[in-house]
C-alpha cells in the first residue's frame, strides 16, 4: 500500500496487487502437516473461510484438503479464475457439487484419509453431519485445535501486514480529532470516520469465530452510554441503535466536557487492528481522567511483564494487580456485579482469536504472538474509560504494533 498525501492535504492510496506468498502458504502447510502426523490424523478438511484463506491465499468459493503428507487439494464451486490469481497452490481444481469431494480426493491421492479432520469448533450440526455421510467410511476428528495452533504464531510477513494496518489505524485516530464535534450522533461519528478509513484501504468486514459474537467498527460509547453493560461479554455495551443491536455507537448526540470511547476495529488486506482511546471536546471530567490514566499506567505495567514461557492466565493477574495497585479495581474490566475474566485476546486473521488473556488460561506466550490488550473501566450509568492497543511477543519481550499514542485525545469545541 502506498499512501500519498497532496497539497491539499486530501489522502490518497494506491493498493499494491496483494498475494499471499508462496512460501507463507508452503511454511503453513508444513506446521499443520506436522500437527496433523504427531495426533495421528490422515487429513483435514478446510471449511471456514479465514481458516481457508490461510491455507490457501483466497477466499472464493471452496474447500481446501491438506493431506498429513504431499500438496494440499483446493476444489472451487465459485469462481475458478480468481482462486488460481489469487492462491499459489498447484493442485487447483474446479467442481460443481461439494459432493464431489471424495471423488477429487481419490483421483489425486488414490485413497480417501481413514480419519479426516474437521473444524469442529464453527461447523453447524447439520453442515457436520452432512459432511460425516459424505466420507462415510472416514473416521471423522476435531481438528480446529490444530489449525488455531497454527495460526496464534504468526510470521514476520504476517507481522508486515499488520504493521500496515496500524498505520492506517493510526492516521485514521488522528483524522478522528479533526473530525469529532458536538452534536453529532455517536454514529454519524463513527461514520464519518470509517468513510475516511475506507479511503485508507480498511475492508469494512471484521471477523470473528466465535458465531454469537459481534464485530463491528463503530464501537463509540459518549457519557453515560460508556456505563451501559449489555449482551456483549465485555465491560461496557453501549446502547447501541435499538434492542435488535444492542452495543455499540446509538443514536446519542456527542456533548464537550463527557469521556467518549472510540472503540476502532480496523482491517486492511485480511489483518486486524484493534485498538481503544480516549477522547473528549474541551475538557476531561477530573473522576474520569483518573479512569484514563490508570488504564494506561495498567496496560504499561502488564507490557512490562510480557516475555515468552509467561501465561496467558499469569498476564490477566497482572492487570488485576496493577490495577489493584492504582486503586481503580472495583471497576476494572466492569461494575463489581458485572466483571469479566479476561484483559485481552489474540488477533490476526480474526479480530478476536485464541490465545485470551483470561483468568486461568494456561497457554503459554510464544515469540511471534500477537495480542490486544485492553485494561478498561466501567462506571455503570456514567462513562467508560480504557485504552486497548495491539503487541507482538518477542523473543526477549513485546513490542508494540499500535502505532497510536496512549494518551488521551483532547479535541477543540
Amino acid at each position: 500500500m502506498i499512501i500519498i498525501i497532496d497539497r491539499n492535504l486530501q489522502v490518497w492510496v494506491i493498493m499494491r496487487p496483494f498475494k499471499v506468498p508462496a512460501t507463507e502458504i508452503e511454511r503453513r502447510s508444513r506446521n499443520i502437516q506436522r500437527l496433523l502426523q504427531a495426533n495421528s490424523i490422515d487429513g483435514l478438511l478446510i471449511i471456514q473461510r479465514v481458516d481457508l484463506f490461510y491455507f490457501s491465499g483466497t477466499a472464493q468459493n471452496g474447500f481446501l484438503f491438506i493431506p498429513a503428507d504431499g500438496e494440499p487439494l483446493l476444489c472451487i464451486k465459485r469462481y475458478l479464475p480468481r482462486a488460481q490469481r489469487e492462491s499459489t497452490l498447484h493442485n487447483i481444481v474446479a467442481i460443481q457439487s461439494v459432493k464431489e469431494l471424495p471423488e477429487r480426493i481419490l483421483d489425486l491421492y488414490h485413497r480417501l484419509p481413514p480419519t479426516l479432520g474437521l473444524e469442529y469448533d464453527v461447523l453447524p450440526v447439520k453442515e457436520f453431519e452432512f459432511y460425516r455421510h459424505l466420507f462415510n467410511g472416514c473416521q471423522t476428528v476435531d481438528g480446529s485445535s490444530l489449525v488455531l495452533d497454527v495460526r496464534k504464531v504468526k510470521s514476520e510477513w504476517e507481522i508486515a501486514q499488520m504493521e500496515q494496518t496500524a498505520e492506517m489505524s493510526a492516521r485514521t485516530f488522528d483524522y478522528m480529532q479533526t473530525a469529532l464535534r458536538p452534536g453529532l450522533s455517536e454514529m454519524e461519528f463513527a461514520g464519518i470516520y470509517e468513510t475516511y478509513a475506507r479511503k485508507l484501504g480498511h475492508g469494512g468486514k471484521l471477523r470473528t469465530r466465535n458465531y454469537q459474537s459481534e464485530a463491528y467498527p463503530w464501537h463509540v460509547l459518549s457519557g453515560e452510554n460508556g456505563g451501559r453493560v449489555g449482551m456483549l461479554d465485555a465491560p461496557f455495551s453501549g446502547e447501541g441503535t435499538s434492542p435488535a443491536f444492542p452495543c455499540g455507537a446509538g443514536h446519542r448526540k456527542i456533548k464537550p466536557h463527557e469521556p467518549i470511547l472510540v472503540d476502532f476495529g480496523a482491517m486492511l488486506n485480511g489483518y486486524h487492528m484493534d485498538e481503544t482511546r480516549m477522547f473528549v471536546i474541551g475538557k476531561m471530567p477530573e473522576k474520569a481522567l483518573q479512569a484514563c490514566n490508570a488504564a494506561i499506567d495498567i496496560h504499561d505495567m502488564v507490557l512490562k511483564k510480557v516475555r515468552p514461557g509467561v501465561t496467558a492466565g499469569e498476564l490477566f493477574d497482572h492487570a488485576v494487580a496493577a490495577a489493584v495497585a492504582t486503586g481503580f479495581e472495583d471497576t476494572f474490566l466492569g461494575p463489581p456485579d458485572q466483571k469479566v475474566d479476561f484483559a485481552g485476546h489474540g488477533i490476526g486473521l480474526e479480530l478476536i482469536e485464541p490465545p485470551y488473556i483470561a483468568r486461568d488460561k494456561r497457554d503459554v506466550l510464544e515469540s511471534g504472538m500477537t495480542f490486544a490488550l485492553e485494561p478498561k473501566f466501567c462506571y455503570k450509568g456514567e462513562f467508560a474509560a480504557g485504552i486497548e492497543s495491539v503487541f507482538q511477543v518477542t523473543d526477549c519481550g513485546s513490542r508494540l504494533i499500535s502505532r497510536v499514542p496512549a494518551r488521551v485525545f483532547i479535541c477543540g469545541q
